[in-house]
């Protein structure tokens, strides 16, 4: 804890962590209220799913593209733009009565125009800190996101019953607003300047480190995303149970992160990680009991803001600082689509005769193969205990795929 105590010091640091907080804190939000909104609308449950998912596949088309746009527009103009468009967006789904194909291209824009903050922060990162201690700052960044998803769905489910879902979209536009426009003017983003990248677009997945953190960051969220279903399925009738359990999940990474994130990260760093995550995923199942899981899930989540930390690092050390927002922005497109995977795998595995046991085991398996590939490809993932995980120098050649 000493270490991010000195790293809260270090200037500029405290003010890019809060900043890009609330500005991600209406992603624990928008799903969630969007569902709502629309089923109250229209009375289905699918048509708001059409919605949901027109929002994802736009955050996921988006990721790399806005992400590289940084680099050849510069920050504060992309995040302007995004910003702009995507609040516009939401405040047309929450105020205009209309049929459902508007509602779904107006949640496509809105997926699309989603601001590139994480991808921005994690490149400014690099530029506050030595390269000794900038694993523990992803580390930091990893254990305080899940403050979103602990307070975001309580915040706006509270919001929603006590005063509609138009109150509730309206309350994610001033947050997103705001917290972008504290990022935006924050100084440290106008002193940083993504260089314009060289190479073609996607080029970056040639690199190996950045293909696993891709291919591990889809199995690991899909993983999250089966866990969060299944918890809804089990404790949907039992009142604020499966809020009360998911906290706990969330609760188990913040404090793993605040307490082992920070640890050196060689290259089986990630597996060691990935083996706690499994492990407590794979005694969900065992007992369908709400202290089980939520005892269970405690011990997954330990390994997760750790794990997610290492595949920052990772990303960051293997690409050239010009491609970095690109890199971010496609190990974040392989997360998303990985929580659209593994949401439906545990959807279809919950309405067949194994039910929620047979989800849960879902919830595992997608970790497990995490863990696995992880495991094989070792060799492809760079040791940070050597030269820490400052971006490449654009002077230097890197190694690719073929």
């Amino acid at each position: 804890m000493a270490g991010y105590r000195d790293l809260l010091r270090i200037p500029g640091v405290g003010r890019m962590l809060s900043a890009q907080l609330v500005a991600r804190f209406p992603n624990g939000m928008i799903s969630l209220v969007i569902l709502l909104h629309i089923e109250g609308i229209t009375g289905s449950y699918g048509a708001a799913g059409l919605v949901l998912a027109a929002v994802s596949i736009g955050q996921a088309i988006a990721g790399p593209v806005t992400s590289r746009w940084m680099g050849r527009w510069g920050m504060r103009r992309v995040l302007t733009l995004t910003t702009a468009v995507s609040a516009t967006s939401l405040l047309a789904i929450a105020l205009l009565t209309s049929p459902l194909p508007v509602y779904i291209v107006l949640g496509f824009i809105a997926g699309m125009s989603t601001p590139p903050i994480v991808s921005a922060v994690r490149t400014i990162y690099p530029k506050l800190v030595n390269s000794t201690q900038l694993t523990a700052l992803y580390s930091l960044d990893a254990s305080l996101q899940e403050l979103i998803w602990i307070l975001a769905p309580v915040l706006i489910t509270f919001v929603a019953i006590q005063a509609g879902t138009v109150t509730g979209l309206v309350l994610i536009v001033v947050i997103l607003v705001c917290g972008c426009t504290w990022f935006i003017l924050s100084p440290q983003v106008g002193r940083v300047r993504i260089p314009r990248s060289k190479r073609a677009f996607g080029t970056v997945l040639t690199r190996p480190p950045i293909l696993l953190a891709t291919v591990i960051g889809f199995l690991l969220v899909g993983s999250f995303a089966a866990v969060e279903a299944s918890v809804v399925a089990t404790f949907s009738h039992g009142g604020i149970e499966a809020g009360l359990v998911l906290a706990v999940f969330s609760l188990g990474s913040l404090a793993g992160g605040l307490a082992f994130g920070h640890l050196p990260m060689g290259p089986w760093a990630l597996a060691r990680r990935l083996a706690v995550v499994a492990f407590g995923l794979a005694l969900t199942s065992l007992w369908i009991n709400m202290w089980w899981i939520g005892a269970t899930l405690v011990v997954a989540g330990i390994g997760i803001a750790p794990a997610l930390a290492v595949l920052s690092a990772v990303t960051t050390a293997s690409v050239k600082f010009s491609d970095t927002a690109e890199a971010f922005g496609w190990v974040g497109t392989g997360q998303l689509i990985g929580a659209a995977v593994g949401s439906a795998v545990a959807g279809f595995l919950i309405d067949g005769p194994g039910g929620v046991a047979a989800s849960y085991g879902a919830a595992a398996g997608f970790c497990a193969l995490a863990l696995v590939v992880a495991v094989v490809f070792v060799r492809g993932l760079p040791d940070l205990r050597v030269r820490g995980a400052s971006p490449i120098p654009d002077t230097e050649p890197v190694q690719t795929i073929g």
